[in-house]
C-alpha cells in the first residue's frame, strides 16, 4: 500500500470536509445573490460570520471523525465508532435547532475541540509531547537541530 492508515485517514477525512466546505459556501454564495438578501429586514446579522465559522469547524470535525474512524475501525472499538456517528448527529442537528445563527457554534466548537483532542490522542500524540514541542525542548524538533551553512 502506498500510503499508511493513517494518512488515509488524514486524507479521506481532510477531502470529506473540503467537499463538505464547498457545498457550504455556493450554498451561502448563492444565498446572498437571491432576490432578498439575508440579514436585513429584522433578519439577524452575522448569517455571513456566522456560517463561515460553521464551515471551518465542519472541515475541520471531518479531519478529525476521519482519523477518530479509522482508528476506531482497526482497533474494533465500536463504542468510539458509534461516538464519531452521533457526534455527526448532533453538530447536523444542532443546525437545525436554534433560530439565531450563532447559537449553534458554541456546542459545535465544544465538540471540536474534544474531536481535536481525541484525534489527537489516537494519532499517537501525548501531553508530554504536545509540552516538548510547545517549549521547543524536544531534540528531534526540526528547527531546534537545524545549523546554518
Amino acid at each position: 500500500m502506498p500510503i499508511s492508515i493513517r494518512q488515509l485517514a488524514y486524507v479521506s477525512g481532510l477531502g470529506f470536509g473540503f467537499m463538505s466546505g464547498a457545498f457550504s459556501v455556493v450554498n451561502i454564495l448563492s444565498d446572498s445573490l437571491g432576490p432578498g438578501t439575508v440579514g436585513i429586514h429584522g433578519d439577524p446579522q452575522h448569517y455571513f460570520i456566522s456560517s463561515a465559522f460553521m464551515t471551518l469547524a465542519i472541515i475541520l470535525l471531518h479531519m478529525f471523525w476521519g482519523v477518530v474512524f479509522f482508528e476506531s475501525c482497526e482497533r474494533q472499538r465500536w463504542w468510539a465508532l458509534g461516538a464519531v456517528v452521533i457526534s455527526h448527529l448532533v453538530v447536523s442537528c444542532v443546525t437545525f435547532v436554534n433560530p439565531h445563527y450563532q447559537g449553534s457554534l458554541i456546542p459545535t466548537y465544544i465538540i471540536l475541540s474534544i474531536m481535536a483532542a481525541w484525534a489527537y490522542l489516537c494519532a499517537g500524540g501525548s501531553l508530554r509531547n504536545l509540552k516538548l514541542c510547545l517549549t521547543c525542548k524536544d531534540k528531534d524538533f526540526l528547527l531546534a537541530n537545524h545549523r546554518p551553512r
